[in-house]
């Protein structure tokens, strides 16, 4: 390992990685260093095993699922998009498949075998790889990026160094928040750091009994809701509940909007409620209820609401509704039609927080982005230094949007520093 490069990359997940396939193809002498033993450890852990490598929607809409910061992400698409990341790969020799909601997977449903094609890629390009690292400094001199210190004293000079160390999140991967403190050495500030994309927490008896431990509805409704009875944000699919709250696809997706809620109200409870029957508007609500009990109105209506309900819901449904689960549907008012069919559309769940960042898949908040240039990832206040990745304050949901960032920021910076390094 020579002592002189162009360009340093620290940290070697998704945008580590394809900041170094960058550089090296725009012609830089380029060090991948890692402090884990194994490079593309969270990658390999992604999508649940399977890597989802990225989104196939269109550019605005990709961007929308990116609700912290994404339109800072628009100069770097222009670099290097989701397009971009399919034809990477396939032209790796990794087919892609398309699920729902535009998730793309390798069709061997590996995770392994992206690393492995990534890696490969990374080692032909010519790239040094050093792992089991740590970076002890990031070197400043005069105003300019002048290297790295590794921990074991060891000092590597660059022109250019790309700091891809990861959040908070998944630390297990090597994402310890080892980048923040060299980025604030650089005269950078960090916006306030948050879990995203994390099982939410309640108090709710009904929670903490696990009555509904394990219990999952599909095609459903979540709503966050302000204090003043304001409609925060909603997302429709699938759920759990688990003994300590809520988790599944639209729970972590409400998950960051929860804290925002509480940071602007003050208040600790958040109020969250499930509309079981999205595709039904109130009205046509009520007229399924009413035909379900109708058709066998001497059956108890705990009974009668088997089949339209998960059985495990019924008692607490009727609890909530005030009404007697023996009472037949002929015996029912109309008021406790109404009152029951309102909850399906409106079921309340109190919550107080989340899971912690550690628990997070992903990181809120980093490095501020108004000290970023967009073009280029290289920081306003340190010339030569640049980001990438899950360290920036972009946070977007689960379903491929955070790998494209990665990508993206990491493909951008890549490029950009080894320019800088030829300028």
């Amino acid at each position: 390992m020579s002592g002189k490069y162009d360009v340093i990359i620290i940290g070697g997940g998704p945008s580590g990685l394809m900041a170094s396939v960058a550089a090296a193809e725009h012609g830089a002498a380029v060090l991948l260093v890692d402090k884990g033993t194994k490079l593309g450890r969270k990658l390999g852990i992604s999508g649940g095993g399977r890597c989802n490598v990225t989104n196939v929607k269109e550019t605005a809409e990709l961007i929308s699922h990116i609700p912290g910061n994404g339109r800072f992400l628009y100069s770097a698409f222009d670099h290097f998009n989701n397009l971009d990341i399919i034809e990477f790969f396939e032209n790796l020799g990794i087919a892609l498949k398309e699920e729902d909601n535009g998730r793309m997977f390798p069709v061997s449903d590996k995770a392994s075998s992206v690393v492995s094609a990534l890696i490969s890629k990374v080692r032909s390009l010519g790239v040094q790889m050093i792992t089991d690292s740590p970076v002890a400094e990031v070197l400043y001199r005069n105003g300019s990026v002048e290297g790295v210190r590794l921990a074991t004293g060891k000092t590597l000079s660059a022109s250019a160094v790309v700091i891809a160390t990861g959040g908070k999140s998944v630390p297990q991967t090597g994402s310890t928040g080892d980048g923040y403190p060299w980025a604030e050495a650089a005269g950078h500030t960090i916006t306030e750091l948050f879990p995203t994309e994390v099982p939410i927490l309640s108090r709710e008896e009904w929670i903490k009994s696990g009555e509904l431990q394990g219990l999952s509805l599909r095609d459903v409704t979540l709503t966050v809701w302000n204090p003043k009875g304001k409609r925060v944000i909603a997302h429709r699919g699938d759920m759990i509940f688990t003994h300590f709250g809520l988790s599944g696809p639209i729970a972590l997706r409400c998950s960051q909007f929860l804290r925002q809620v509480q940071r602007k109200s003050g208040t600790d409870t958040v109020e969250l409620s499930i509309d079981l029957f999205p595709a039904l508007n109130p009205q046509e609500m009520e007229e399924q209820l009413q035909n379900k009990l109708g058709l066998e109105p001497k059956k108890a209506i705990r009974n009668s609401l088997k089949g339209l309900l998960p059985e495990r819901m019924i008692p607490l449904l009727l609890s909530k509704a005030g009404l007697d689960g023996d009472t037949t549907g002929h015996h029912l008012p109309k008021s406790g039609q109404q009152t029951l069919a309102a909850l399906l559309k409106r079921m309340p769940v109190q919550v107080y927080g989340t899971r912690s960042l550690e628990e997070a898949f992903v990181t809120g908040g980093g490095v501020n982005l108004k000290e970023i240039d967009p073009r280029t990832m290289e920081s306003k206040l340190m010339p030569g230094l640049f980001f990438c990745g899950e360290i920036l304050d972009i946070h977007g949901y689960t379903g491929g949007y955070n790998i494209t960032a990665a990508f993206s920021t990491g493909y951008t910076a890549g490029k950009h520093a080894a320019e800088q390094h030829r300028n």
